[in-house]
């Protein structure tokens, strides 16, 4: 620990206590690695502010001593994002501890969070009060408000509500010299120019730390359909999507996997089973929804879609949940990819997004043409079809080592799969972030315009540096990755 880490420490613990600060390392060490287990870092002490005056007295003395922070939520992002410098250069800075609701208003439809909410807490919350916050990840029972709106999180709703950056309607945070941004107010007219709000959402911490969002709220969901579908293709599955949506709006979520993957899951996740008798090359999961009691069941709604789809041959076979057991079994599938992978073996992983109208032919060309170029692997595309969001991945040949594999092979199959979506027209990020992951291949695939912008407001906002160092963007050019 350095000097100024020091007094800082002590200062936090004289100024607010013995939970405010801790240097135990054994405390610390859960906080230092990614959820993947890829990145691993070193701090010498872990911050733990319960309120945003606390933040901003922490953040406001690190900048006077030039001590670097990382702001950390539930630490369950995809791309290192939130895992500290392995040279012990930069504290921890846990948000957990501020985890009230201040305020869930079903009459305005929104609630006040302060960052350390868990994601499932807010959701049980608003269902008691008969809405609905319609965001959901795998991770719902670790990832935290603050996080969710600093990586601009997605998930499995996002065909009909869009990602967090549509579901903000205002944000409070403490800026690098300590100052509050104080734009919790949800304001539908405010024309003051630049938008701080927005440039928060998806900052990555590297340009402010949120402490609160005020966050839109839906009408609860008064019955759900879940169906699950095996069809020939993605081309079957997005033309099923389109004849859905020419038909309703009830559709929430449409998610789709190929055979690989289901069964990676079944073999690696107890107590999950086969939806369907058969097998089928690809599958689709679809949730419906209704708010209105009067209004059609979704269950009778997916059922009377979905029949002339299987006559017109759109898929090959489907079931609709017959209880809320099912549904959720259904569900757990999808949610447990992740798991199932990391037990599966290793594998180099891309969240990347193309039009919606080319992921069909992403998914299938592209996982041709990486096998092809990379002998031996096996490549997986699934994701979210309605917002063109593919999770692509390439896993190792059978006889690899995990870690001499991934160190000579990762970086050379990334390149190539993200020159491929920049062909396509994509983005090399669509709801993970770039992080410390994906910061060399944000700097050789962006526009030298892009880089310049994004460092001038890095720079403007943090001179010193000292918000999540090494995340994002640099305030120096990076070297491409070879």
């Amino acid at each position: 620990m350095t000097p100024a880490q020091r007094q800082l420490v002590e200062t936090v613990r004289e100024r607010f206590g013995p939970k405010a600060a801790t240097t135990d390392a054994e405390a610390i060490a859960p906080w230092l690695t990614d959820w993947r287990g890829r990145y691993h870092g070193q701090a010498p002490a872990l911050l733990s502010p319960g309120s945003t005056e606390e933040v901003a007295a922490i953040v406001a003395l690190a900048a006077e001593a030039g001590v670097a922070l990382v702001p950390q939520g539930g630490n369950t992002g995809m791309v290192g994002g939130a895992t500290p410098p392995a040279d012990g250069s930069a504290l921890l800075l846990s948000l957990r501890r501020m985890n009230r609701i201040r305020a869930l208003s079903p009459s305005s439809n929104l609630a006040v969070a302060e960052a350390g909410v868990i994601l499932a807490d807010l959701r049980t919350a608003a269902e008691e009060a008969g809405r609905r916050f319609p965001l959901d990840l795998g991770a719902r029972g670790s990832a935290t408000i603050g996080g969710l709106v600093s990586t601009n999180a997605g998930g499995t709703q996002v065909l009909r509500f869009g990602t967090m950056r549509s579901l903000v309607a205002g944000v409070e945070a403490v800026l690098p010299d300590g100052s509050i941004h104080n734009g919790i107010a949800a304001l539908k007219k405010d024309n003051r120019g630049y938008d701080l709000n927005q440039l928060l959402i998806g900052a990555e911490g590297t340009l402010g730390i949120v402490t609160a969002a005020t966050l839109r709220l839906v009408p609860g969901v008064t019955a759900r359909a879940v169906a699950w579908v095996g069809l020939a293709s993605p081309a079957k599955a997005l033309e099923l999507l389109r004849a859905l949506e020419s038909r309703t709006d009830a559709v929430e979520s449409f998610e789709i996997l190929p055979e690989k993957t289901l069964a990676l899951v079944l073999r690696h996740v107890p107590g999950t089973r086969r939806p369907l008798a058969t097998e089928h090359r690809w599958h689709v999961l679809i949730e419906a929804v209704a708010t209105d009691p009067a209004a059609e069941s979704p269950a009778a709604l997916l059922e009377r879609l979905l029949a002339p789809a299987l006559e017109a041959g759109l898929a090959g076979d489907a079931v609709i949940a017959a209880s809320e057991a099912q549904a959720e079994g259904f569900w757990r599938i999808r949610h447990s990819i992740s798991e199932a992978e990391r037990a599966g073996g290793p594998a180099v992983q891309h969240d990347i997004s193309v039009p919606v109208e080319d992921m069909p032919r992403f998914m299938i060309e592209g996982g041709a043409e990486a096998e092809a170029r990379f002998p031996g692997t096996e490549a997986v595309a699934y994701g979210h079809l309605g917002d063109g969001n593919v999770h692509f991945h390439v896993r190792a040949p059978a006889d690899a080592d995990p870690g001499t594999w991934y160190a000579q092979e990762g970086p050379r199959i990334s390149r190539h799969v993200h020159d491929m979506v920049v062909a396509a027209g994509g983005s090399i990020s669509a709801e993970h972030g770039i992080g410390q992951m994906k910061r060399a291949e944000l700097e050789r695939l962006s526009a030298p315009s892009r880089m310049t912008v994004l460092r001038a407001i890095k720079s403007a906002l943090d001179p010193k540096n000292i918000l999540n160092p090494g995340k994002l963007v640099t305030l120096a050019p990076d070297a491409a990755t070879p």
